[in-house]
């Protein structure tokens, strides 16, 4: 027997689309209709039933939604009314996590460019899954917190660029932090698996075994950060397959023309105009609705 077809998502006719057929997902103007949706993709993305092509949709669709309520508060708080108890606390911990991460930077200077990226497809799911665990197993580190980490600051690989801090690979370390004994060992900095087993022996030294939050201040100085990972690292630690959703989320770049979505094969080798970027890959652009701000 063949599996069930994922939920349907809302479309449009005549919006632009990828090279897969995808586009920007869609977010319903009303909440009862977005709490329904939201319930049948966090549902599906958990069900062995889903088939594998569906998923990739599922998931960005499920990342769009809380980057679009997180901007919106008194929609967040209609639709979560709306929500189905089970999922409550689910989107309680989502939309904290991502507005700790808007909290971290001021609206009146989002960026104009596009950065110097390449987007590329993440290792397997179960890969990095495996990495995690060995990591885990070997220093102590909580797998949750290895793979929330790696969600941030790379979406789990697709990002493969330097960051403005001079930070590198899956990870972001900077190449004086790799250097030291004991952190990447003369690896190679891109290799997830390196990358992933390096951050975990950095998290010890910061002290992460005793405090955490001590241990990924290393990684950004901002309690703000540290909660939003963690709030991450939760939902994993309590649903361990909320990792399928978290692993097909896309890579969108909070700009000035809006919340662009960079999809696999974005390639830019300097910083790009937003505008310039988007006269060339429209499905970049969040349709009326799909931005939050």
């Amino acid at each position: 027997m063949a599996p069930a077809a994922g939920p349907l998502l809302p479309t449009r006719a005549g919006l632009p689309t990828a090279p897969d057929g995808r586009h920007y997902p869609l977010v319903p103007a009303d909440p009862g209709a977005t709490a329904s949706l939201l319930a049948l993709v966090e549902e599906a993305l958990r069900s062995e039933a889903t088939p594998a092509a569906d998923l990739p949709a599922l998931g960005h669709q499920q990342q769009v939604i809380y980057r679009v309520l997180a901007y919106q508060p008194e929609q967040a708080d209609r639709m979560r009314a709306a929500l189905p108890e089970r999922w409550r606390p689910v989107f309680d911990r989502q939309i904290r996590a991502r507005r700790e991460f808007i909290a971290m930077h001021d609206p009146r200077r989002r960026p104009a460019n596009l950065p110097a990226w390449r987007i590329a497809p993440p290792e397997p799911a179960a890969n990095l899954l495996r990495y995690y665990r060995e990591a885990a197993a070997a220093t102590g580190i909580p797998w949750e917190v290895l793979a929330a980490v790696n969600l941030v600051e790379s979406g789990m690989g697709r990002i493969d660029g330097v960051s403005v801090a001079d930070a590198h690979g899956p990870m972001q370390f900077l190449p004086s932090t790799w250097a030291e004994p004991g952190i990447g060992n003369g690896g190679n900095i891109r290799d997830p698996r390196t990358a992933i087993n390096a951050a975990a022996r950095y998290l010890v030294r910061r002290g992460g075994l005793k405090d955490i939050r001590k241990g990924l201040w290393g990684y950004n100085n901002s309690d703000r950060y540290g909660q939003a990972v963690l709030e991450y690292a939760a939902l994993l630690k309590e649903d361990p397959r909320a990792y399928t959703g978290f692993y097909h989320w896309e890579i969108h770049f909070a700009s000035a023309a809006g919340d662009l979505w960079l999809p696999v094969g974005y390639l830019e080798a300097r910083p790009v105009p937003a505008s310039a970027w988007l006269q060339t890959t429209p499905v970049g652009a969040p349709p009326p609705g799909s931005s939050g701000y």
